[in-house]
């Protein structure tokens, strides 16, 4: 029988998610990540926090506030105190949501009469100033994001972004109030409460700012934001007497097997990390969504071409490109099935390769990483060293036995593809 929960964490998609458990695990949290809505009665042995990796940062609204509610259900039923609910450091969504619709809904089941809400992570390059967001020293809507296939953010403003997908007021926690401290961040609650005020963004340009605001939300019964805000939240509980202290680990034991890179992502960042890889010489292959639709590009073709590459070094595979060819590609096929193409190819791939001795996986892009985390059946991860901000190695719970590094397309240096691999032991 599994120990109660002390924190439950819903992510909107599965990269956040471990990005997320990373974060906690490294300020002390013993964490699990577990992949989807948690089945009645799951034992998450003697995990304190638990994330839930969801695929709901794109699908219909509904759909979303369906799942993100199950999950908050099923982690109080284990005992969460307190239930965070994440999202992407570059607040990915469009005028209907889903961050606003989801908040509010879990909002209404914890009873939570305001939240705030805080992208920032300022290792990543993502701050919070004046309720703007800013990508490195670009306001968000100068930044590749304004051209992200599926959510292009082309507003800095989070305040009015909020305001379009949420019912009750958005507004906001100034940089200063949150250099304040603890009781001045509370003290702006109570009053923006009193207002009328439900959502608040808050300003955050670096990790001070996030651990005081960690320790302004001790006892808050919901809080939204990136991985960030969850910076000083396990010393909330430590302070309580409720947990420990963990070590981090600086490697990872791996499962024996052949190593593979699968990269869905078009961002800037993947982008480059697939240039250095190719520039380094190892083998590539370029997934053109025309010729798999025309079956010039099977999937057994892939497959063959990567096992007969493996000896060569960690074979890449990648759909990575530029927006204006991306767009084109989605004007042909539409925007959602260009990408369920390749999500769905690089599943199938990744099945075929675990299948013929394949143990060792890098994922670049979240709707990726999704769909080749479901397509290999695992429904649980444990939380090992991190590569970059944001991206750990994991290792799956029960079997299949594999090791994964599953990145945001927007995270890691351009060798990061290169020098993951120097983090496990076999």
């Amino acid at each position: 029988m599994s120990s109660p929960i002390l924190l439950g964490a819903i992510a909107d998609d599965l990269t956040g998610a471990t990005d997320l458990a990373l974060m906690l695990a490294r300020n002390g949290m013993k964490t699990v990540q577990h992949i989807g809505v948690p089945p009645e009665g799951s034992d998450f042995g003697d995990a304190e926090a638990v994330v839930v990796a969801l695929k709901s940062r794109t699908i219909a609204a509904d759909d979303a506030v369906a799942m993100s509610l199950a999950s908050a259900l099923a982690l109080r039923a284990a005992g969460a105190e307190q239930i965070l609910f994440k999202y992407c450091s570059t607040f990915d969504s469009t005028d209907k949501g889903n961050i606003g619709p989801v908040a509010e809904a879990l909002m209404d089941l914890l009873e939570a009469p305001i939240a705030v809400a805080c992208p920032a992570f300022p290792a990543a390059g993502r701050s919070v100033y004046q309720g703007h967001l800013f990508v490195g020293a670009s306001l968000l809507s100068d930044s590749p994001m304004r051209d992200h296939p599926l959510t292009p953010m082309r507003d800095a403003n989070l305040v009015r972004v909020l305001q379009k997908q949420a019912l009750g007021r958005v507004g906001l926690i100034p940089l200063d109030i949150v250099e304040a401290g603890p009781d001045a961040i509370r003290a702006l609650l109570i009053k923006a409460r009193q207002a009328g005020f439900r959502l608040m963004i808050a300003d955050a340009v670096r990790d001070a700012d996030l651990r005081q605001l960690g320790a302004a939300l001790a006892g808050a019964r919901l809080i939204t934001g990136g991985s960030g805000i969850a910076m000083g939240l396990p010393e909330n509980f430590r302070a309580a007497g409720k947990i420990g202290t963990a070590e981090v680990a600086e490697t990872m034991t791996a499962p024996q097997g052949k190593a593979v890179i699968l990269a869905g992502s078009c961002s800037v960042a993947t982008r480059g990390q697939v240039a250095a890889a190719i520039e380094a010489g190892l083998p590539a292959l370029r997934l053109v969504p025309a010729d798999i639709v025309s079956g010039k590009q099977s999937i057994a073709d892939i497959a063959n071409w990567v096992l007969a590459n493996s000896g060569k070094g960690p074979a890449l595979v990648y759909s990575s490109d530029e927006p204006e060819a991306v767009r084109q590609t989605q004007q042909k096929l539409g925007a959602a099935a260009a990408g369920q193409l390749i999500e769905q190819m690089l599943g199938n791939l990744a099945v075929i390769l675990r299948d013929n001795g394949f143990a060792r996986f890098i994922v670049a892009g979240g709707e990726t990483s999704g769909a080749v985390v479901a397509a290999l059946g695992i429904t649980a991860l444990e939380i090992g060293p991190e590569i970059a901000p944001g991206v750990p190695w994991t290792r799956s719970r029960g079997e299949p036995d594999l090791a994964l590094a599953l990145k945001s397309g927007n995270f890691g240096a351009p060798d990061f593809f290169l020098t993951a691999w120097d983090m496990l032991d076999d």
